[in-house]
This record gives structure tokens, sequence and C-alpha cells, in this order.
């Protein structure tokens, strides 16, 4: 995603002509795109996309359990008072 944002970030002043960008090949200011083409099929060929989402899933679902845990201990500990 930051090299997206690069990208459009020197694309930009490139066109607009600003700084020192202004006097670079175009292909410097577009390599942040194909950079991120080739982080995109590493990530994906490599699984790196797919072990970050079971990741997030797992801390989702363990979350989820605590929230439960802690609603039951509260509810436990009120009917013993």
């Amino acid at each position: 995603m930051y090299l997206l944002g690069l990208g459009i970030v020197l694309m930009l002043l490139k066109y607009l002509a600003i700084g020192p960008v202004a006097d670079w090949s175009w292909w410097w200011v577009l390599s942040p795109f194909v950079l991120a083409v080739v982080w995109w099929a590493w990530a994906d060929a490599s699984g790196y996309t797919k072990r970050k989402a079971m990741e997030l899933e797992e801390k989702r679902v363990a979350e989820r359990r605590q929230r439960t845990k802690d609603a039951l201990n509260s509810s436990t500990q009120k009917r013993h008072r």
C-alpha cells in the first residue's frame, strides 16, 4: 500500500513539474507501481497474504471468546451476590 501511495505522489509531482521529480525519467516515477505488483505477486505466491488473513481471523476469534468468557463471569458473579 505504501508503494502505491509513493507512486501516486511521484506521478503527481512529475505531472505537475514540481521539484526535482520533474527532471526524473517516467521509468523512475512509475517504478513504485511495478514494485507493488511484484510485492503482491510474491505475497500471493508465498502464502503471506493468506497467512496474515488467518492470523487476523484467529485474533478476532480469541477476542470474541474472551468477551464471551468475561460476560459469563460477570453474569455469574451477579447471581451469587
